[in-house]
């Protein structure tokens, strides 16, 4: 199951699909600057910002440590 918005922060470790890669389901990793969807939930994931300017929706947390 994807997770849910309260499940995550801002410095996360993510696999995420970018738009462009959404008919291949190839996943990208990044770090999560900003989230954002408002819905606590969301059938294909959390869309969220990540820190080189990605953009996509979380499949996965990779590492629930928050880099500070």
């Amino acid at each position: 199951m994807k997770p849910t918005r309260k499940e995550l922060k801002p410095g996360m470790l993510v696999l995420f699909v970018q738009k462009k890669h959404q008919a291949s389901g190839e996943l990208t990793e990044g770090i999560i600057k900003s989230i954002l969807t408002s819905a606590p939930s969301h059938p294909h994931g959390i869309k969220i910002m990540t820190v080189d300017k990605l953009v996509g929706r979380v499949v996965e947390i990779v590492d629930g440590e928050v880099d500070e």
